[in-house]
């Protein structure tokens, strides 16, 4: 079996991952959760990476998940590590060159007016978990924001896109339209809002999986 990395979003922590981890493991694989240093007003994309492969230490045989704005770390592990398979969740889908404060203009993001924080982001998560997740949600300083994304091409790595449904921060029509401009891909779609691994974590486990079938 495989070993899944799972990078985190913005202001998270890999708290966000700890539904999906159980189901991961009971279908027999392994798991790494790294810790973006987004709390370090130093850090950057550097750093960032440096993070999960020190996590990720002597495993191979890896299926990097970035989720949403973690899709701007996940690439660049490719880069340094023996990656098996790219997962992009609900992403953020950088270009070459592109800061990431300026992804939000670049491709066009027009958000729906009138919902709460806890309406794009935790939509469809059960009531219990969304009130845990305050305690877990971190302030991110990191200096990533004003850097220029540094590959020059998108990794020559097997990648899939994978959205949810009931998304109501990044819309399903919104998030078809980045991979298809930007990686040329037809996103698979999953129930679930844009935190799909605390609302539907088995059914995420299960499909993550299935990528790996022939």
């Amino acid at each position: 079996m495989a070993t899944f990395v799972l990078i985190h979003g913005g202001g998270g922590s890999a708290w966000d991952w700890h539904l999906l981890i159980p189901e991961l493991v009971a279908l027999g694989h392994d798991v790494v959760v790294p810790e973006l240093p987004i709390e370090d007003r130093s850090a950057g994309l550097t750093e960032f990476c440096q993070a999960v492969v020190d996590a990720v230490g002597d495993r191979r045989d890896l299926v990097v998940v970035g989720q949403s704005y973690g899709a701007f770390t996940a690439p660049l592990i490719a880069e340094r590590l023996p990656v098996r398979l790219l997962l992009l969740l609900t992403p953020m889908i950088p270009r070459p060159g592109e800061k990431p404060g300026d992804w939000w203009d670049r491709t066009g993001y027009r958000g729906v007016e009138g919902l709460t924080e806890e309406q794009q982001f935790y939509n469809g998560v059960p009531a219990e978990v969304v009130a845990e997740a305050a305690a877990h949600v971190r302030e991110q300083v990191s200096a990533e924001g004003d850097e220029p994304w540094p590959l020059d091409a998108w990794p020559d790595v097997p990648t899939k896109v994978l959205i949810a449904r009931e998304d109501q921060l990044f819309d399903v029509d919104f998030q078809r339209r980045v991979a298809a401009d930007r990686l040329g891909i037809t996103p698979n779609e999953i129930d679930g809002g844009h935190s799909v691994a605390l609302s539907h974590p088995k059914q995420l486990a299960d499909r993550l999986s299935g990528y790996l079938r022939p």
